[in-house]
């Protein structure tokens, strides 16, 4: 007699059909927050529906080419707001945001410095100074996992750090605002002509080569970087195309808020929930740290703190730019903010980190 035949498992859903899922299930729990006047709808609710089902070992699936296409239409979008007079505002301020930069520098080594000493008081929980630093420094998640993974750093504790602390700041200020009732009063810019049909295409087609181009020269970030320097570009000149089609900017929060969410797998969980901790308390203390130093530029420079806090919140440049968006909140400014702080950190972290965190590390007998 022929033994039975194990019971075979169910085959996996086809690649193509858990993308359709996964956005379906994004776009219904966008829905859902926009009903319940949750801020962010369709960022928030496609990042913590979808973080949530991951979690529990649902197969989502996001598609890296439909987050580059969202970073695409959010620097685009934000591209738009640089018309002349807004950009000589902007570069008046520029003192203050080289000083927004250094404030994320300093920053970054007291988050350091937190999860070195809070790591160091658990038994066998200590964390090595390269982990530490490029989990804390204040940067894009991608960049500090490649620099931890050239320079021999734990990358899954640094992605980890990093997914975890977007996550907290872009949950925990969206919804701060909208308990205090802030909002701010500078929506898109009047110069915005409507949708042309042909200065679309147009503008389109500007952008992706700026974004294509900055992606051949390897430059970090370049679907949002390319083209909001194209758009602004163009703004600037006086000289606006076409506005974006209504939609389009929720439908590119969606994308980026999925990417986000399916970051959060199972294994997740079982990251050193040490580590987990130490990021979570720390960020919560960036934040609030971060609010203190928005009210005094604020009270210095004569600009509105809810805006210079999102430009200086320890949280990614597409989705605080988003915030400010959807709250009409200093576009331009929150703007300016991230992209000098995004490029002096960048252009710092390899040095800093060769000199005063590998090297003791190294002298040390």
């Amino acid at each position: 007699m022929s033994a039975a035949a194990p019971p075979s498992l169910p085959r996996p859903l086809p690649r193509f059909l858990r993308l359709l899922l996964t956005l379906a299930i994004a776009a219904a729990a966008g829905g859902l927050c926009q009903w319940l006047h949750s801020p962010l709808p369709w960022m928030l609710g496609p990042l913590l529906g979808s973080a949530a089902l991951s979690i529990v070992g649902v197969p989502l699936l996001a598609s890296q080419r439909l987050r580059n296409g969202g970073q695409w239409v959010i620097g685009t979008a934000l591209g738009l707001y640089f018309t002349p007079e807004v950009l000589a505002q902007v570069l008046r301020l520029a003192p203050w945001t080289l000083l927004g930069a250094a404030w994320a520098l300093g920053l970054g080594h007291l988050f350091y410095r937190w999860l070195r000493w809070s790591m160091a008081r658990t038994p066998g929980g200590a964390v090595d100074a390269g982990t530490a630093y490029f989990a804390a420094v204040i940067g894009g998640a991608s960049e500090m996992a490649a620099f931890a993974e050239r320079l021999g750093a734990r990358v899954d504790l640094v992605a980890a750090a990093h997914s975890l602390r977007v996550l907290l700041v872009v949950v925990t200020i969206p919804f701060t605002y909208q308990f205090a009732q802030i909002h701010g009063s500078t929506p898109a810019p009047a110069a915005a002509v409507g949708v042309q049909p042909l200065g679309l295409l147009l503008l389109a087609a500007a952008t992706a080569a700026g974004s294509w181009l900055m992606l051949r020269l390897r430059q970090p970030n370049p679907w949002v970087l390319g083209s909001l320097a194209v758009a602004l570009a163009i703004t600037a000149s006086g000289h606006t195309p076409s506005a974006l089609p209504p939609g389009l900017s929720q439908a590119a929060q969606l994308a980026i808020g999925v990417s986000l969410g399916t970051r959060f797998t199972p294994a997740f969980l079982h990251t050193a929930p040490r580590w987990l901790g130490a990021v979570a308390l720390g960020t919560l203390g960036m934040i609030l740290a971060s609010a203190g130093f928005a009210w005094a530029v604020g009270q210095a420079a004569g600009l509105e703190p809810a805006a210079v806090l999102l430009g200086n919140s320890p949280g990614g440049i597409a989705e605080m730019c988003i915030t400010a968006k959807v709250l009409e909140l200093g576009v331009p400014l929150v703007t300016a903010f991230h992209i000098v702080r995004y490029v002096i950190v960048l252009l710092l972290t390899g040095p800093i980190h060769q000199r005063f965190i590998a090297a003791p590390a190294v002298a040390r007998p």
